[in-house]
């Protein structure tokens, strides 16, 4: 009979003790490389999904709120910005280009975004990456609908599908626009970001939407009650329908470089205008980073204190284990088994303990950190790309291992110390 049949029998004659120290260690080190994982693929998240705008300028409460909004999809800015600050603003320097969005209205939960084409010609969901499409093209009119590639494969829609915006979130409680349909003309490839997981149509599209809001409250107001007006075009558009809920901005850069000389300057200029909020959308998700950051520590090691838990959890169980053991192991004596080989087995023993949490946990890390993944997509349109770093699982393993091999070297001396003679002598 070789060590490791000892061994694995060992283990099998104490099962319940065994599995429940196996799960211990498994959910600590689950619980370590799903924080690991999840901090380092949400900060590739947050960088990826800014894309290559210089500036951002909406009428939100701050500058993080702005950007969660205009990237993420968060939610929907409250307070629009006009048609007369707009052309201020487009004007005030010769910016590369300008983008306005415009958010608001979804379908089936998706948020809608609506642009101008420059959107999808100039800005980069992820810097250096332009988009592509899968399938169709751009919209170029009014009430075409662009996908990102999450709404097409959630939804189920493709080319020349025809949608009805909902006014809002999408709930209950939303209005659905019938009144107009889009048609699906495009279907962009995946950008591992946000923009996955919305839909894109011209700033023309949604006003018209919101005018005939207003029209009907209008007729309402009038006493029309609820009878319904016809549709309307973009003829029928007043100033105050041409609203936008950001500004994307981007300054002149040299040719390979994507650093203006100008920020510092158009951002302290804007940032005194005291109607608007201005945010530099890389700074501030580092800035959001960092503290977020502060929390990873403490939670990772909340994650390194379970673990050493874990590891003494194996020497408590082993520990009290010997005291059952003694004469097993003094029979092992007897049978020419030496104090060193009876060290080693309790060792292999805890290590392989070790080794079976760590097992265990790596393949809970992948389910938590995929659950985890689906549900920031979901509720937040955060595209987090799964998978752990395997230097980091090594040296997790491997730690929980050698934790483990050193929990068992006091149960491994006291099985080394166990006297034959007195073991095996008959009781009185």
């Amino acid at each position: 009979m070789n060590d490791f049949t000892i061994v694995f029998r060992s283990l099998r004659a104490r099962l319940f003790s065994t599995v429940v120290t196996v799960v211990t260690v498994a959910i600590a080190v689950a619980l370590l490389l799903t924080l690991l994982s999840l901090k380092a693929a949400g900060a590739s998240a947050f960088i990826r999904g800014s894309g290559n705008a210089h500036l951002l300028v909406s009428a939100d409460a701050g500058p993080v709120v702005s950007v969660l909004n205009a990237f993420f999809y968060s939610g929907a800015p409250a307070r629009p910005i006009g048609q007369a600050k707009l052309g201020e603003l487009s004007k005030s320097f010769p910016w590369t280009w300008v983008i306005p969005v415009q958010q608001g209205d979804s379908y089936r939960g998706f948020p809608t975004l609506a642009t101008t084409p420059a959107f999808l010609r100039d800005f980069q969901p992820v810097p250096g990456e332009p988009w592509e499409f899968r399938e169709g093209r751009a919209f170029d009119t009014t009430f075409e609908a662009v996908f990102g590639s999450a709404v097409a494969a959630e939804t189920g829609l493709r080319l020349n599908a025809k949608l009805h915006f909902t006014h809002g979130a999408g709930d209950e409680h939303g209005h659905v626009h019938t009144e107009y349909e889009f048609n699906v003309v495009g279907i962009l490839a995946p950008t591992g970001s946000a923009h996955d997981r919305a839909i894109f149509c011209s700033l023309e599209s949604s006003w018209i939407l919101h005018a005939h809001d207003r029209k009907e409250r209008e007729r309402s107001e009038a006493g029309g009650g609820h009878e319904h007006g016809p549709p309307l075009t973009s003829a029928d558009l007043i100033d105050d329908d041409r609203k936008v809920t950001g500004l994307l901005l981007r300054l002149p850069t040299r040719p390979g470089s994507d650093v203006s000389t100008a920020m510092q300057a158009e951002f302290d200029r804007l940032r005194r205008d005291p109607t608007i909020t201005v945010a530099n959308p890389a700074y501030e998700i580092q800035k959001l980073l960092a503290i977020v950051s502060r929390v990873d520590i403490l939670f990772v090691a909340m994650a390194i204190v379970i673990l050493v838990g874990s590891a003494i959890s194996i020497l408590v169980a082993l520990y009290n284990s010997m005291y059952e053991r003694r004469r097993q192991i003094a029979i092992f004596r007897v049978l020419g088994c030496s104090r060193g080989r009876i060290f080693g087995l309790v060792l292999t023993e805890s290590a392989l303990i070790g080794v079976l949490g760590a097992t265990s946990g790596a393949i809970l890390s992948a389910i938590g950190t995929a659950v985890a993944a689906a549900y920031l997509k979901h509720e937040v349109g955060l595209v987090l790309g799964l998978g752990v770093d395997p230097r980091q699982g090594i040296i997790v393993v491997a730690a929980t291992v050698v934790l483990a091999s050193v929990a068992g070297i006091l149960p491994a001396l006291l099985a080394y110390r166990t006297p034959v003679g007195d073991t095996l002598r008959p009781s009185a």
